[in-house]
């Protein structure tokens, strides 16, 4: 193998396939990069077993030259030490060099470094995913929910389902559901065009973390094909692979009751920098716990911490309706909540003081967010 490539392009590339590269891995080789030159383009492959990304290089963007191919052929290199010498040399352009050993000479300007490379044919084969199940989706779509949904997937191990987000398929539309026990983060998605025959895929909370680093916020297409336990995200030149979690997940329509006991209707940036600020306190005794309470039609907010003392803050409300009321809750899952959802006026529903409350944009209920309360009253 011997190529010329252009090195910030390279970098960019290389630091994409790094991210499905994990230092737990318990198979060696995956902490490489496999690089696989071919006639008219060059592979990138890295993977941990659970994300695998692949990435293609072709010799010209838009009329300008990228990658120069003087021969093919392929070498796994250490990956984290690979893109490391890349970014710290000088120069445009980085040569790369395999002998029959798989010794790779790395050159760029005056510097010359040789690592020793991997037998590719070592390296694992990626899964395959058919095209039976797929849908298209605006890379600023898929975006959005991610960033509406996968804050609120579990962390613990305990309930491997939870640690990752349920695309539940219908035939008009998509729900996306996360939830950790305490709170629920639901994302519709109507139209017929992303409509399928009824079933599900979790896919792990990591795994969206990852590819929402990649994916840019535009109307650039991601296509999402679904196998029976891998999903696929096609977007430009990249292909990323993830598992899909296996188990039943938890029907969560049960949890959201029909009619609610007091209804609250809140800016929501005030309401945001208001939990904020009286939760400086929640967060300095440890617990994040915030008091409200909703009493003649006023609603207002509190806090204390026995070393350091007590805030009160009354909340600007757009309308009140319904039983006075008194609840206290987490207010970090309060703060994700508000975050997820983009608008300006904010509804909160509460079915009782130890009952679930909702939370959802006044114009739609394209987003609701559940949070379960805290028993301090």
């Amino acid at each position: 193998m011997k190529i010329s490539i252009n090195r910030q392009y390279f970098i960019e590339q290389l630091n994409h396939c790094l991210k499905a590269i994990s230092p737990r891995t318990t198979l060696p080789i995956l902490n490489g990069i496999k690089i696989e030159v071919k006639e008219d383009h060059m592979l990138l492959t890295g993977s941990d077993s659970e994300i695998s990304i692949e990435i293609t290089i072709p010799t010209e963007i838009d009329n300008e030259e990228i990658l120069e191919i003087h021969e093919t052929g392929t070498v796994v290199l250490s990956g984290r030490f690979f893109v490391d010498i890349i970014k710290k040399l000088s120069g445009n352009f980085v040569e790369l060099e395999t002998n029959d050993a798989f010794q790779t000479k790395i050159s760029a300007s005056q510097s010359e470094f040789n690592l020793s490379g991997n037998d590719p044919d070592q390296y694992p084969l990626l899964p395959e995913v058919n095209d039976e199940e797929s849908i298209i989706l605006p890379s600023t779509v898929l975006k959005n929910i991610i960033n509406q949904t996968n804050f609120a997937v579990s962390l613990s191990e305990t309930r491997p389902v939870l640690t990752g987000v349920n695309w539940q398929f219908q035939d008009s539309g998509i729900q996306f559901t996360a939830t950790d026990s305490h709170r629920l983060a639901l994302r519709k998605l109507e139209g017929d065009q992303f409509g399928m025959d009824s079933m599900h895929a979790i896919i792990p909370g990591k795994s969206l973390t990852e590819l929402n680093k990649i994916i840019n916020d535009s109307d650039n297409e991601v296509e999402i094909h679904f196998s029976q336990n891998q999903v696929l995200f096609s977007y430009g030149n990249m292909r990323f692979i993830s598992r899909l979690l296996e188990g039943n997940y938890p029907d969560t329509s049960r949890l959201f009751p029909e009619n609610y006991e007091t209804k609250v209707t809140v800016n929501n940036g005030e309401f945001y920098h208001a939990i904020d600020r009286v939760s400086l306190l929640a967060r300095e005794g440890g617990n994040n716990v915030i008091r409200m309470s909703v009493e003649n039609g006023g609603v207002a907010l509190s806090s204390n911490s026995p070393e350091v003392g007590t805030v009160h803050e009354d909340i600007n409300t757009g309308k009140v309706e319904g039983e006075d009321l008194k609840i206290s809750f987490n207010s970090k899952y309060m703060m994700d909540a508000l975050k997820a959802i983009n608008d300006d006026e904010v509804v909160i529903e509460f079915f009782g003081t130890m009952r679930p409350f909702t939370l959802k944009a006044a114009e739609s209920d394209e987003v609701v967010q559940l949070i379960l309360p805290i028993r301090t009253y």
